[in-house]
């Protein structure tokens, strides 16, 4: 059986019914990141909403803040195909201030792109405290390949790591390279939501503006109309799907999720 087909004689969440003119099944589709996720609304104009009990439990509410971070990082990388992962690190005794990194990092980005010709391309970093005491240093990915001597100069505090994934097979394509990436900075966008200086109202990550995969809002009367419309953008079945009935401990509203193996270009 389909993994979105109810089980013979129960009530599939994904046919609950429209009990309001602005409720329904509504769907983000990211074409270019292959993936796209939503929830039933019981009604557009209905207040609240969150994560449930976030308000009495402050690191629920922080996990769920890295979980939505790690989704977005993982889409921009996919759909940019970021595929080269490097590291910043400070020479001497290290640098302990956050906002100093901040800086320093966004330097580093305008030194590169102007050595590269001035044009502006998708990168993503992020910040983690050395486990050694020797202060901050930096994640990053690219989807293009820089001399190392560029990205020395560019750098210029102390030492710098580049490589290419090797974990994908030839010819695996952007889009899966991307999402690779994406499973090696989640680990450190997680950290980034615990780490000492999260109260500090500092970024947890960046990325390159203007190369964010652009979200497709689609909408159903049920669950099953709303992936139909995904599919025929897509042009085809999803390969991996995840219903909330199918899990247990889902405590809010009745949601699901999909990611394709291919990316769709959509005419802006």
């Amino acid at each position: 059986m389909s993994a979105h087909k109810a089980s013979a004689g129960s009530r599939d969440a994904s046919l609950l019914p429209v009990r309001a003119p602005d409720a329904g099944w509504y769907l983000t589709l990211y074409p270019d990141a292959a993936e796209g996720g939503g929830c039933f609304v019981s009604s557009r104009r209905k207040a609240g909403g969150g994560v449930p009990g976030s308000a009495v439990d402050p690191e629920r509410s922080r996990a769920e803040a890295a979980r939505r971070a790690g989704v977005k990082v993982r889409r921009y990388c996919a759909a940019n195909g970021l595929d080269r992962l490097g590291t910043l690190t400070y020479a001497g005794a290290g640098c302990h201030d956050p906002g100093q990194v901040r800086a320093d990092v966004g330097v580093f980005f305008r030194r590169l792109r102007s050595s590269l010709g001035g044009a502006a391309f998708p990168y993503v970093w992020v910040p983690e405290w050395h486990p050694g005491g020797h202060g901050l240093h930096l994640h990053y990915a690219m989807g293009r390949y820089v001399p190392r001597g560029k990205i020395d100069e560019a750098w210029g505090h102390g030492y710098v790591h580049i490589k290419r994934l090797s974990d994908v097979p030839p010819g695996a394509g952007g889009l899966r390279q991307g999402r690779s990436t994406a499973r090696y900075l989640s680990k450190y966008v997680t950290k980034a939501f615990s780490s000492v200086d999260r109260a500090s109202g500092l970024h947890r990550y960046e990325v390159g503006q203007g190369f964010q995969p652009r979200g497709l809002r689609l909408h159903g009367r049920s669950g099953h109309e709303a992936l139909a419309k995904a599919v025929a953008v897509m042009g085809g079945a999803p390969a991996a799907e995840w219903w909330s009935r199918d899990a247990p401990a889902w405590e809010g509203p009745p949601a699901y999720w999909f990611s394709w193996d291919h990316a769709r270009a959509v005419a802006s």
